[in-house]
């Protein structure tokens, strides 16, 4: 699904961009995939610690391009669960290529995750992205 927003060009990364090329974006969508988190409470309680305005503007941002969705948890009407949608799943490559190349060439990205991901990723790119989408999946 693709909003009306008005593109600055034509370009796929350009687009891309406006579409995941804030701050936070991708971070809730890791958070998402990787850490298997699900509530808006969750995705406060993360490292970079995203302020909630910025936090439910980004969740529905997410939602409107169709990269997640949203429902009620089973337990509680007043808490919602987020999930990745199939488009969502198809940034799995992406986030971790982003991974790798931060763990080969930052180096202050050194965190467990970043380097579990990325020494796997570097073996085999399909296998790591096939165990990483398994994993969320069995998650939900």
């Amino acid at each position: 699904m693709d909003t009306n927003q008005t593109n600055r060009s034509h370009c796929g990364i350009s687009c891309a961009l406006d579409t995941l090329g804030d701050k936070w974006s991708l971070l809730i969508v890791r958070d998402i995939v990787l850490l298997h988190k699900k509530t808006f409470k969750e995705f406060v309680a993360s490292s970079e610690r995203i302020a909630t305005n910025i936090l439910a503007d980004r969740l529905k941002k997410l939602e409107t391009h169709g990269l997640i969705t949203k429902r009620k948890a089973p337990n509680s009407l007043k808490v919602n669960h987020y999930s990745l949608t199939e488009k969502g799943l198809s940034l799995i490559p992406l986030l971790l290529e982003l991974q790798s190349w931060a763990y080969d060439n930052l180096e202050n990205a050194t965190g467990k995750i970043t380097k579990t991901i990325s020494e796997s990723y570097h073996k085999n790119k399909t296998q790591t992205v096939h165990e990483v989408k398994k994993n969320y999946l069995e998650s939900l």
